[in-house]
């Protein structure tokens, strides 16, 4: 049950949102002092607000009960994987982007982050015929970074794949799709607030309901809006957590793959600063892959950081004029992480 649904008043549901209480967990955590303080209310009304929502929440997890089994049919069937153009980055992560997680990819300006980002939009749409999913996908840009007629650069060397894949295997099946088709199938969301991603977030299983083939949530990037103007860091802890569990649940409930692009910033450690992905080590956690982004000399490398079920492995890229391809050491740029 979300938090807009529970059964107290209007008054106390938006009291809880504004601050930062945007689930059931997050509230149920927290104590009655914590409740009344953050919003203002008398101690006796944040403990009737507790017992109301570990009731809903204790409900809803009853609800959700499976088996270990059921788990393992579920995972089977959603074997699916989104290609990033780049054999050697599939090979490291098992084919591609998994559905049914939430990735994680970090690193410093100007390494590919947006155009990996956009890779992803438009290669999810890639007939099943030719070895896609055949979805659609929703771009959530926090900083003004996407690129329509780079999107569509990409879309167009994406058909042209698709085209000498068939005179390559003689392939009777028909490119059909074209790039305008591509273009029209990235649902594009542009966020100037944080309280607009909490908003657009929440609305999102909403969305994908009625939107059944979108099959990957791109958020370029997850930090942007959170790293400057928090005062109340135990909100942005709170709005953070509500989001992270959203999205987790919204990649299971519907088998999709959710991508969160994410930034730098330096953290003291040891005598001196190291660079290290945005908002610290907590974060880390709420992700299920992991993955850096990072100059070697003159190449792009990808790392696998984290993740429950792939090795640690590095494997180089390139950002090319048709998009991410497999290295071939043409940018030349100095090591920054």
């Amino acid at each position: 049950m979300e938090v807009s649904k529970l059964p107290i008043s209007a008054t106390q549901r938006g009291k809880l949102i504004s601050a930062g209480y945007t689930s059931l967990s997050s509230i149920c955590s927290a104590s009655s002092s914590d409740i009344s303080r953050d919003l203002k209310i008398s101690e006796t009304e944040a403990v009737e607000i507790l017992k109301v929502a570990s009731n809903s929440w204790c409900q809803s997890i009853l609800n959700c009960k499976q088996t270990a089994w059921d788990m393992l049919q579920e995972e089977q069937e959603s074997l699916a994987r989104i290609t990033t153009s780049c054999a050697d980055l599939d090979n490291i992560l098992g084919g591609g982007i998994g559905c049914r997680d939430v990735t994680e990819i970090g690193g410093v300006p100007g390494i590919g982050k947006t155009q990996l980002g956009i890779q992803l939009a438009v290669n999810v749409q890639i007939p099943v015929e030719f070895g896609g999913l055949g979805g659609k996908a929703i771009y959530i840009d926090t900083e003004g970074s996407f690129m329509v007629e780079r999107a569509l650069q990409i879309a167009g060397a994406c058909v042209e794949d698709m085209l000498e894949y068939n005179r390559f295997l003689r392939n009777d099946c028909q490119v059909k799709t074209q790039p305008k088709d591509i273009l029209e199938n990235i649902f594009y969301f542009r966020i100037c607030s944080y309280t607009e991603q909490s908003a657009v977030i929440n609305y999102l299983d909403k969305f994908v309901s009625e939107h059944k083939d979108v099959k990957v949530v791109i958020i370029d990037s997850i930090a942007f809006h959170f790293r400057h103007g928090f005062v109340d860091l135990a909100l942005r802890t709170r709005v953070l957590s509500g989001i992270a569990l959203k999205l987790m649940n919204l990649a299971k409930k519907f088998s999709l793959a959710v991508v969160l692009l994410n930034q730098v910033t330096t953290k003291y450690t040891e005598g001196s600063f190291q660079l290290c992905l945005a908002l610290g080590d907590s974060w880390s956690h709420c992700c299920t892959n992991r993955l850096i982004l990072y100059w070697n000399s003159n190449e792009r490398h990808a790392y696998i950081d984290k993740s429950p079920y792939l090795r640690s492995a590095s494997a180089s890229y390139s950002v090319t004029s048709r998009g991410i391809r497999n290295s071939t050491s043409r940018s030349k740029r100095i090591k920054m992480m």
